[in-house]
């Protein structure tokens, strides 16, 4: 179906029911005249089509955003899946309705990226990093928190970032017999791991951001060289982060990564560096799953 068959049904004395299946501010700033809203994004969506549409034989028509999105496709595969008889897509979406000349509703305010440019502060309380230890046979995960830190975006992009990460914060969240829970704590925060009498912060500081063209939402889009330093060691590391802005206010990155402990003097159970290790083998990489939020400061 295009646009001029679209609208001819529009035009007809029996004109089907027409979804727009964006999200309500896509809705609210520009639609089809005629249109009623059910986001093919929310769980809830069969459940709003039901209260527009509560006959299955009814003759419905979803759009979306146009070329290059599914939404549609989507919508009308969900929809007849569910037992709707009667369904078509209009997959040129809004884009062919505007190219073809045809007048749209709504306020027109689409949402615009405020600038980003400027300092912003990690939030503490909000921030951590998600950390698995492994051997061949067990493996345990927790988080650490941040102590500090600050992130500085030049012309849109991440000119400099600077974290310390508070390694007395470190917890394990898998073992859930307290005794045993405690020692392991212990035993993570003594020179065999991290010795944090002596290093009670480890440093991520961020070299070079590179943004990576044409990736699409959700997947890394930025790579980015940076120096990690535990114990006192600096080590540098190149990782894919996705960084994303939703309001100007809040940056939120998100990263994962392995590094290698030995690489900062942790020794313990690693077979590079001890042998006949058995049972007592620990694995030389940790993953890490660093999430940041950041808040613009205001000067």
């Amino acid at each position: 179906m295009n646009a001029r068959q679209l609208q001819d049904r529009l035009r007809s004395s029996s004109p089907p029911l027409l979804l727009h299946v964006l999200p309500e501010e896509i809705f609210t700033a520009q639609r089809i005249p005629g249109s009623q809203n059910a986001c093919v994004y929310e769980t809830a969506f069969l459940h709003n089509v039901a209260r527009l549409a509560p006959l299955k034989d009814q003759d419905i028509v979803v759009y979306g955003a146009g070329t290059g999105s599914l939404d549609s496709q989507t919508a009308a595969d969900v929809l007849i899946k569910e037992g709707y008889t009667r369904v078509e897509g209009f997959p040129g979406g809004l884009s062919e309705w505007k190219a073809s000349g045809f007048p749209l509703e709504g306020d027109g305010k689409l949402p615009v990226m405020a600038p980003l440019d400027g300092a912003y502060e990690i939030n503490v309380q909000e921030s951590v990093v998600r950390w698995t230890g492994r051997n061949l046979f067990n493996h345990h995960n927790g988080t650490v928190g941040f102590a500090s830190g600050e992130i500085v975006l030049k012309n849109g992009e991440i000119a400099s970032a600077d974290c310390l990460i508070d390694m007395n914060s470190i917890v394990c969240e898998d073992l859930t017999e307290a005794e045993w829970n405690v020692m392991l704590i212990q035993h993570l925060r003594s020179p065999d791991f991290f010795d944090v009498e002596n290093h009670p912060t480890a440093r991520l500081e961020f070299a070079n951001a590179q943004p990576l063209l044409g990736a699409s939402e959700g997947t890394p889009n930025y790579v980015i060289q940076c120096s990690l330093t535990i114990r006192g060691i600096p080590h540098p590391q190149q990782i894919l982060a996705v960084v994303a802005c939703a309001d100007g206010n809040r940056i939120t990155g998100q990263a994962q990564f392995e590094v290698d402990r030995t690489d900062f003097g942790s020794r313990y159970g690693s077979g590079r560096f001890f042998q006949f290790l058995g049972k007592h083998l620990v694995n030389d990489h940790i993953h890490l799953h660093v999430k940041l939020h950041a808040d613009r400061l205001i000067s």
